[in-house]
């Protein structure tokens, strides 16, 4: 027996069969789209993770992307702190070098807000460090120590050379409630300077010098005589010193050639010092914010330009005076 079945396709069906292969083929490709994205994940390489410890103590977590992990920079042929040559010949040289210039060089956020920076400051450490015949080459110091911002160490050094309570008073810098010449960076730079020139006496060398600053001149000489070598580049130090002139080193390249590390700031892009006036004051002001309002500053401005104000107020010895800078 022959059956007839006759079929009649709703005409709202008949619409949706013309969309069944566009939609099939779409299907097709989110599943194909798919498969690629994950097979690319799987392949990808894994981001290099680096953990730097800076100045004030606390860590930071870099990861460096991995178009940037995979260029690779020439040493320079030649390199030297203060005149005096850095020994490549020695391996152990080079990879210590290598080291700091990596990590520095691909913690961009760090050295860029470091270069603007410098623009502003240096201009100030520069003629002192000439001043007092010192290496240009020291400026790195300030830079290594503090990252040129007036931060506080874990053991408590403080300002742009990181100088501890005692030094800095030994050194005739004024600390008390009231005032911190820790963080006058004109006065700290001249107590700097002071220092290096006593180091240099002790050691005769500046490498030795700017060793000498993270660790004491009494924790080099005595390093020094128990390994009976005069170099620092022949010295076994702990970690920290280890590192320290290489730190100095990897900035002096990276400043001096920017561009080869991928870093092109242009003028403009730099931090300046505003136009600064100058008031000599030599007698107590009960209130700083009062006292800023009626030099036509605020209390902001008064302490952004004299960080070494550490109180509301001023009190004045009689027969000395202090400078307050504002912006003119």
């Amino acid at each position: 027996m022959n059956f007839i079945v006759n079929i009649y396709f709703h005409p709202i069906s008949n619409s949706l069969q013309q969309y069944h292969i566009p939609i099939l083929y779409v299907l097709i490709l989110l599943l194909g789209g798919t498969v690629v994205y994950i097979n690319l994940i799987k392949e990808a390489p894994i981001q290099e993770v680096v953990f730097v410890n800076d100045s004030s103590g606390e860590q930071t977590t870099i990861t460096i992307p991995e178009f940037t992990r995979v260029k690779l920079f020439d040493l320079p042929e030649g390199i030297n702190f203060a005149g005096e040559p850095v020994p490549f010949d020695q391996d152990d040289i080079i990879e210590r070098f290598e080291r700091e210039i990596y990590v520095n060089a691909y913690w961009n956020s760090n050295t860029i807000m470091i270069m603007k920076r410098a623009a502003k400051f240096m201009p100030i450490i520069e003629p002192i460090l000439a001043k007092h015949g010192i290496p240009e080459d020291f400026k790195y110091v300030a830079l290594v120590e503090s990252g040129l911002m007036n931060v506080v160490s874990p053991a408590g050094a403080r300002g742009f050379w990181q100088f501890m309570d005692n030094t800095a008073k030994e050194l005739k810098l004024e600390v008390s409630t009231e005032v911190d010449e820790r963080y006058h960076l004109e006065k700290a730079t001249e107590a700097a300077c002071q220092y290096l020139k006593k180091a240099y006496a002790r050691f005769g060398n500046w490498t030795s010098v700017a060793a000498s600053y993270n660790m004491g001149i009494t924790g080099l000489t005595k390093r020094k005589n128990e390994q009976q070598v005069p170099k620092y580049y022949d010295l076994l130090l702990n970690e920290e010193t280890s590192r320290y002139i290489f730190r100095i080193l990897a900035f002096k390249e990276l400043f001096e050639n920017p561009k080869t590390y991928g870093y092109e700031l242009e003028k403009e892009q730099l931090y300046t010092m505003p136009k600064l006036k100058v008031i000599k004051v030599d007698s107590n002001i009960n209130d700083l914010a009062a006292w800023s309002l009626k030099n036509n500053s605020n209390y902001k401005e008064l302490k952004l330009y004299n960080p070494w104000l550490r109180s509301n107020k001023l009190t004045i010895k009689k027969g000395t005076s202090y400078e307050i800078k504002l912006p003119a």
